[in-house]
């Protein structure tokens, strides 16, 4: 309660400029608040902690030995005692010369089943009633178990599958498509109910409900999934979610008052020019718990400092693409990540969204000074996406280098977030319409990059959320024809596989037109939320 009474404090939807300027005191008053916010969610973090701070050495030690092929194993296990009596066992038996540190674990530790263990899928029944079928296998209540890891939420919602056994923010948008394609309205409520839960709480939304995803957040679609209710519920919806909207986006826009030009703050950077644009970032400089052995291996091969180096690397799995040449300095190598150097295309048209959705709340309450507020922040953002994020050589949209003053030499399918968001104008959707057909249309869909890096994120994969984008960009700009390509030769692979897998899956090799897709820290997932939900809205779009 007094968190949220500081939050109201500190954002009265007054900009901390505007306070600068008009009295000291109230900067001074500014100042110390923040502090206390600060130390706040710092309070609610302990209270909250990861695996890594309930058993430390113990988690060093399963991590890295591979007691679990899979490194998110472990982060999600059920404990069968306290942490306190774990940790008390851990210290007394591992100094014994016949300590087996495999059999430690599994005595004091259950291990957490995939999401669809035991489904079995009906190929015959056809893909529709299997989509239909997968709501209620992939739908979930919290787990409320003491000493897991998993948040608690306070309505049902949709997990994506497989490994990912609790919810993902900017996955769920997409599984609403479907939901809503199901008339599953009420699922849909929840899922907003509990992501505006999770900002209340934790002030964002994190990657997922996991303890050890509170350091991050993740593509910010609680806009458009606040859009999409809506359009089912009405106006008022708007107005209803507001004070979250705002939360959310006073945590991108975090500390970004103070910032001068040609420097960064947490999310946000401030150009040379005065404008401000985003990146992504977390607020951890460690390893990630749920990849904890993987990111010490790879830090051992980076040039970079080991914080920045893991901070970049935790940025680039907020981004959701993770991982991609996108991120590489070098375009190939992991160790070469600079993700909190590059303010991404794709983040910063979705702000865009999130500011032209809290001005429409408030022109639907007639509070005309504060919606011309977010109408003018978010004119300043298209500018700014307009002018640093255009290759006007290639014809295509990237990431901007903020440090080096220059585009990203990187080109990849998030090129067309600004026609899906209507930021383009008519002659650039029509060049990037162009590069999507000559470089990243493929026999299965859109390939997410045009390199190989064996990085999931990259060629020769495609993924359900980036091939929505691109043929609703396409459509918003009346490149119909190749929208519709793109539709039905994605939705052929899908159905395809299924017929030969009985199974939707993550992600597809669009240029082989395979279910093989390969790449990422671990093995092919199936369920899966994302497919099923964009699946089902594309077939009912282009029947």
């Amino acid at each position: 309660m007094f968190k949220h009474l500081l939050f109201n404090l500190l954002f009265d939807d007054k900009s901390c400029s505007h306070w600068l300027v008009c009295d000291m005191k109230k900067f001074r008053c500014l100042l110390f608040f923040t502090r206390l916010l600060l130390n706040i969610q710092a309070i609610a973090q302990q209270q909250h902690p990861s695996p890594a701070q309930l058993y430390p050495g113990l988690f060093e030690q399963i991590q890295m030995q591979q007691v679990y092929t899979d490194g998110k194993t472990f982060v999600d296990a059920r404990p069968k005692a306290t942490p306190t009596a774990i940790m008390g066992a851990y210290r007394i038996e591992h100094v014994k010369p016949k300590f087996n540190l495999k059999n430690f674990a599994h005595q004091y530790f259950d291990v957490p089943a995939a999401s669809s263990t035991g489904y079995q899928s009906n190929v015959a029944a056809g893909v529709r009633k299997h989509i239909d079928t997968l709501w209620k296998v992939l739908q979930h209540v919290a787990d409320t178990v003491k000493g897991t890891s998993l948040l608690p939420l306070p309505y049902d919602y949709i997990v994506p599958g497989g490994r990912f056994r609790e919810i993902y923010y900017w996955d769920s948008y997409f599984t609403m498509l479907g939901l809503a394609e199901s008339k599953r309205y009420d699922l849909i409520e929840s899922m907003v109910k509990n992501f505006a839960y999770l900002i209340d709480q934790y002030g964002h939304i994190p990657n997922g409900n996991r303890t050890y995803y509170l350091s991050r957040s993740q593509p910010p679609f609680f806009s458009l999934m606040v859009d999409l209710l809506a359009k089912y519920k009405g106006n008022k919806v708007f107005i209803t979610y507001r004070p979250q909207l705002i939360k959310e986006y006073k945590y991108w826009m975090h500390g970004s008052a103070a910032l001068k030009p040609g420097s960064a703050v947490e999310h946000t950077i401030r150009l040379a020019d005065g404008s401000l644009l985003n990146r992504y970032w977390d607020s951890s400089t460690t390893p990630r718990e749920e990849s904890y052995r993987e990111d010490v291996l790879t830090g051992r091969k980076t040039n970079q400092k080991l914080p920045n180096f893991y901070r970049n690397i935790r940025a680039a799995a907020e981004s959701g693409w993770d991982f991609s040449s996108r991120w590489m300095a070098d375009g190939k190598t992991l160790a070469t990540l600079q993700t909190t150097s590059l303010a991404a295309v794709d983040l910063n048209s979705l702000l865009y969204h999130l500011e032209t959705i809290i001005a429409r709340s408030y022109t639907l309450s007639v509070n005309t000074k504060m919606a011309a507020f977010y109408q003018r922040k978010a004119a300043l953002r298209k500018v700014a996406i307009l002018k640093y994020c255009w290759d006007k050589k290639n014809g295509c949209f990237k990431d901007y280098q903020w440090q080096r003053k220059a585009l990203s030499n990187q080109v990849s399918i998030a090129m067309v977030y600004p026609l899906f968001f209507n930021i383009a104008n008519k002659e650039q959707a029509s060049k990037v319409a162009a590069l999507v057909q000559k470089q990243f249309l493929q026999r299965g869909g859109i390939a997410t990059t045009t390199i190989n890096t064996g990085q999931q994120w990259d060629a020769p994969n495609g993924w359900a959320p980036l091939q929505y984008m691109t043929i609703k960009g396409l459509q918003n700009y009346g490149h119909a024809a190749l929208a519709k390509t793109i539709a039905q030769r994605w939705m052929n692979l899908n159905i395809a596989s299924f017929k030969q897998t009985g199974k939707l899956l993550e992600k597809y090799d669009v240029q082989n037109g395979s279910p093989e897709a390969g790449g990422g820290e671990y093995p092919l997932q199936d369920g899966f939320g994302w497919t099923n939900g964009v699946l089902l809205k594309l077939m009912n779009d282009f029947k």
